[in-house]
């Protein structure tokens, strides 16, 4: 079992910068992806990063956030972060991490197999 608390959303101007937090406890993580997911009122869940540990620790973002989000990772704490950076107000959304087991990432929400709870980004123009 693992468990995932997300901490670090808020509101925050047009051109700002947040970074949220994932922690995770319950079992190690050499053999996951974690990723991040948003969802904002009315849409579907979205896939923003994922971070493997495979291949040397690689990275993935989706198209709308390349350049201006980095995922990174602090083995000894258990902890994944997303740093966001030049936010827009189409950012605003509940943003979640993931762990999918087996080690490779995807961006498909039904295939990862823990959530964490969610932390409300609020990018006011």
């Amino acid at each position: 079992q693992v468990q995932l608390v997300e901490s670090g959303g808020g509101l925050v101007q047009a051109g700002g910068s947040l970074r949220l937090s994932c922690a995770a406890s319950g079992r190690t993580f050499s053999s996951y992806a974690m990723g991040w997911f948003r969802q904002a009122p009315g849409k579907e869940r979205e896939f923003i990063a994922a971070f493997t540990w495979r291949n040397g620790g690689a990275t993935y973002y989706a198209d709308s956030v390349k350049g201006r989000f980095a995922i990174s990772r602090d083995n000894g704490k258990n902890t994944v972060y997303l740093q966001m950076n030049s936010l827009k107000a189409e950012d605003s959304a509940v943003y979640y991490c993931a762990v999918r087991s087996g080690g490779y990432y995807s961006t498909t929400p039904a295939e990862y197999d823990y959530w964490g709870q969610g932390t409300q980004v609020t990018v006011s123009s």
